[in-house]
């Protein structure tokens, strides 16, 4: 608690130069100015959130002002990385949600099997430890050897981030509590092998993932998908695109696919045609 509102009182001495009204247009004018730049739209992203975010990358730069930021985002590449990752959906551990894995590995039984090629989208992957951590639960299942896994990232530093992904050998005896909280029966660490320090997946198992950059803001559907799982990119994002992002997955999910979300959605945010794949979950098949 104390922790929190010392970075409140932080980021509330970061603007008391400026009024409301200067630094919702400073605001405006550096997503304007990304857009243009960079071709990274966010101008449909809840602003709340995003200035949370935006202050405090501020804050560990030493930035007093939105217009200070616009400004180094544009003449230094590497504050505009820093943002972007600021920006992004922030990286996830494996197996760091038990629900959410206990819920997939019921998910993926019920839209899987019955295809004769299953695919499954990561749309803003939360980083490689969540594309792994589906990997697995699928390999328990026995459907990962011919299931293909799609995960896609808005920016190339972020496909980078993925590709040179690796876990800390220490990290694999916490990692492996959390796989068996999510129900997992087996050893974690036979999914990966030793790289020095690091452990990296089997061959077996990277080699079901592909990874592609894809921005939901402004990307077409690509594929059909018999799973779909965003649970952690939807809060960001203003209504409006909020509504194009589903719809946009709807084009994407195959009959009787499931397609995971971050909350429960009133009936009307969803087009016709999905029933719950989980009573009481934010998972959704569809239907017609």
């Amino acid at each position: 608690m104390k922790h929190e509102q010392n970075q409140v009182a932080q980021m509330a001495d970061l603007r008391r130069d400026s009024s409301p009204e200067v630094e919702a247009l400073e605001l405006e004018l550096l997503l304007e100015a990304v857009v243009q730049r960079f071709g990274f739209d966010f101008r449909s992203h809840e602003r709340m959130i995003l200035k949370r975010k935006l202050f405090a990358l501020m804050q560990r730069r030493g930035l007093r002002t939105l217009s200070q930021l616009q400004d180094r985002v544009l003449h230094d590449l590497n504050t505009c990385s820093a943002m972007l990752r600021a920006l992004s959906v922030p990286p996830a551990a494996m197996f760091d949600d038990a629900q959410e894995a206990a819920q997939l590995r019921a998910v993926a039984a019920q839209c899987l099997p019955g295809a004769p090629l299953p695919k499954v989208w990561l749309p803003d992957c939360a980083g490689a430890e969540q594309a792994w951590t589906v990997a697995v639960l699928l390999a328990e299942q026995q459907l990962l050897w011919r299931t293909e896994i799609y995960a896609t990232v808005s920016s190339d530093d972020l496909l980078e981030e993925a590709a040179q992904a690796a876990i800390p050998v220490e990290k694999m005896a916490q990692y492996q509590r959390q796989y068996e909280m999510a129900g997992g029966m087996g050893k974690l660490a036979d999914y990966f092998q030793a790289d020095g320090q690091f452990l990296q997946p089997v061959p077996q198992l990277r080699s079901r993932i592909t990874w592609a950059q894809y921005n939901l803001v402004t990307d077409s559907s690509f594929n059909e998908f018999q799973l779909i799982v965003c649970r952690r990119a939807l809060p960001d994002f203003g209504p409006l695109l909020r509504q194009r992002v589903l719809h946009l997955f709807h084009d994407s999910l195959a009959v009787l696919g499931v397609l995971g979300v971050d909350r429960l959605l009133e009936s009307s945010e969803l087009p016709d045609g999905y029933v719950p794949a989980i009573p009481q979950h934010p998972w959704y098949k569809r239907t017609t």
